[in-house]
């Protein structure tokens, strides 16, 4: 038996006005999840448990399994774990956002958190010049892809709070700094970091460009070292993650599983949505288990793109999930788990921490009783909300109490 997850991120939503009350899930045209709908059976998923922030990190370690309560200590080291930095027990690691910083009438407002989407090759030449001029000592900096990097502080505080750069979209950042036992040290740090950026020869070329700058970091998302059990610890299984952003990839690597990296995945909108099923399909020939990320819904929804987010829906479900359905004889016997991480809302362009809609499907079973469609809304007449971290039980048809 194979077990395949796929995992639209922020696919889930809120009904919208311009969608005539629909969400853009049920107004997407999506007639590959209806088909596994209607052959399986579809419920919702609390994957954001009580007490924690409804990111991917805690959401995405309940969809691979794991009980955020037991091994969450934070964003960032899971990326560390991705991109081959190896933190001791004294190291903090935080995701550094590079950000453009707009100004307006004597405050600053968070113009865009990923800096217009800034290339890899261009911020690893801004990520190179911070290192140079403000790392080597306590603080380090690391590339990672497009806007999304690492900074890890030897002998590091952690008894901070920060809010994600996404959450504040268009409003002044002057009530959303750092706080807390170092956040002193941080905001200088910052500082530093902005005078170096304001007048890099790349920044200089993006605003002659007609582009937005990347004109200072946004550490958010810190935490120390997780301690995990394995996949095949927990489960006897062998697997791999496919995922173009550094988080699901250090999940996965912690989780002890195979990152495959897939030639034009980018973690947007215009990533090669066909590559990642095909590269899944492959991977099961030699393993059990593959998790298949896409990150371009809740791109589109961070950046309130009410037609982007619903054209990503349908590639995933075009791309991913029909292709997947098309090797269905080459993959043979299989489970297949489709769901989002999190709702990100279009209006709110933030994660929220309301239940998602997922759908369970058994190659082996010729009828199901799911509903016609895959949607919100036919998701909650299932009467029963499962914990997020229980739906791998489920996926691999195991009682969860075991879990």
């Amino acid at each position: 038996m194979k077990y395949i997850i796929l995992l639209g991120d922020g696919m889930a939503d809120e009904p919208m006005a311009e969608l005539n009350g629909k969400t853009p899930l049920q107004a997407a045209h999506t007639p590959n999840m209806d088909r596994l709908c209607q052959a399986g059976s579809s419920g919702l998923a609390a994957t954001v448990p009580a007490g924690f922030p409804p990111g991917s990190d805690v959401a995405n370690l309940s969809v691979f399994g794991y009980n955020p309560g037991d091994c969450y200590t934070g964003r960032s080291p899971l990326e560390a774990a991705s991109m081959g930095v190896e933190l001791t027990p004294t190291d903090v690691a935080f995701r550094l956002n590079l950000v453009w910083l707009e100004a307006h009438f004597g405050k600053l407002y968070m113009g865009d958190f990923s800096a217009g989407h800034i290339s890899t090759a261009e911020a690893d030449q801004l990520i190179r010049t911070l290192q140079q001029e403000l790392g080597g000592g306590e603080f380090n900096f690391y590339t990672g892809v497009s806007y999304r990097h690492l900074l890890v502080w030897k002998n590091g505080k952690d008894r901070l709070s920060f809010t994600p750069p996404h959450d504040i979209s268009t409003l002044s950042i002057e009530d959303y700094l750092p706080q807390g036992d170092g956040a002193a040290k941080l905001l200088d740090l910052t500082n530093s970091a902005q005078m170096l950026l304001n007048d890099h020869p790349i920044n200089n070329r993006r605003v002659q460009e007609q582009k937005v700058p990347a004109n200072s970091i946004w550490l958010w998302g810190h935490g120390r070292r997780p301690a995990m059990q394995t996949f095949q610890e927990l489960h006897g299984l062998t697997g791999s993650v496919i995922s173009a952003v550094d988080l699901i990839k250090g999940i996965g690597i912690n989780a002890g599983l195979n990152v495959i990296d897939v030639p034009g995945a980018t973690g947007y909108l215009d990533t090669n949505y066909r590559g990642k099923a095909e590269y899944a399909v492959n991977s099961l020939r030699d393993n059990d288990f593959v998790y298949v990320h896409v990150e371009a819904p809740d791109e589109a929804a961070h950046g309130g793109l009410l037609q982007e987010k619903i054209e990503a829906i349908e590639s995933f479900d075009r791309e991913v999930v029909g292709t997947i359905l098309e090797n269905l004889a080459t993959i043979g016997d299989c489970r297949i788990l489709v769901t989002p991480d999190h709702p990100t809302p279009v209006n709110k362009r933030t994660h929220t921490s309301d239940p998602v809609p997922y759908i369970l499907f058994d190659s082996r079973q010729s009828e199901g009783s799911g509903p016609s469609g895959y949607s919100e809304e036919n998701a909650a007449r299932c009467g029963t909300i499962v914990p997020g971290h229980q739906l791998l039980s489920l996926l691999l048809d195991r009682n969860p109490s075991r879990s």
